[in-house]
């Protein structure tokens, strides 16, 4: 079962949320809250599989509540908590600031009930989810750079430690499941790191990732990857 906590002030939408989810034989509610704080704290004591989270609320809004309960999960462990932000608006700061703070989607509350479920399960699966139209704004925003405009070092910062050495081992040419046993982690763990690294950069896909890495100077032409978790350099 993939156990979802919903936080949102208003209660008729946790309760619309609710039925929804509720009514598919794989997903179960297990929690409701009505303010950040709140869903920092329920999340800490029962670590569901995925939180959806309104992006505005009074007090600790879905930004920040999403940074801590991130910043609360065990690194690179399959059963993080993922974090879908849900919002009425399209692309706009919080958006970027929630992709900062470690979501791993967005979905817009006029979304039909079909891509809530679809988000639920691709989210648990350890894949990001955009809604579409958020999607096109990212894909747009990053189009209107300059060509030679990718991600600096300085935007880079923004990622762990853990994402930095995934993109550098994609930059490397390493499929998702040789990076899970690169690093010793689970695959689904990758595949969240990827999306994490691709949406904090406005990046579109993996070779947009692979020459960012190289524009920035993260990983050089020639070089080789890293020697694999457990293993020295020599070993």
């Amino acid at each position: 079962m993939i156990r979802v906590m919903l936080v949102d002030d208003q209660p008729l939408v946790r309760a619309g949320l609710a039925m929804l989810l509720d009514a598919e034989p794989d997903i179960e509610v297990v929690a409701e809250a009505d303010e950040g704080e709140g869903a920092v704290a329920r999340a800490s004591a029962l670590h569901p599989d995925v939180v959806l989270m309104d992006v505005r609320m009074p007090g600790v809004d879905g930004v920040e509540a999403t940074r801590r309960i991130i910043d609360a999960d065990p690194e690179g462990e399959d059963h993080a908590t993922k974090i879908i932000i849900l919002t009425t608006y399209h692309v706009d700061e919080a958006v970027y600031a929630a992709l900062r703070a470690g979501a791993s989607g967005f979905l817009l509350k006029d979304a039909v009930p079909r891509e809530l479920v679809d988000a639920v399960r691709t989210v648990a699966s350890g894949e990001a989810w955009l809604h579409p139209t958020v999607a096109k704004g990212l894909i747009r925003e990053f189009a209107a750079r300059p060509s030679n405009q990718l991600p600096t070092s300085v935007e880079l910062g923004e990622l762990t430690v853990r994402e930095r050495e995934v993109l550098v081992l994609v930059a490397h040419g390493l499929s998702n499941p040789e990076i899970a046993a690169h690093l010793v982690v689970g695959e689904a763990t990758v595949k969240t790191h990827l999306g994490r690294i691709l949406m904090k950069l406005g990046l579109r896909d993996r070779a947009q990732a692979i020459a960012a890495a190289f524009h920035s100077g993260l990983v050089a032409p020639g070089s080789c990857p890293p020697p694999p978790a457990g293993r020295s350099p020599g070993g």
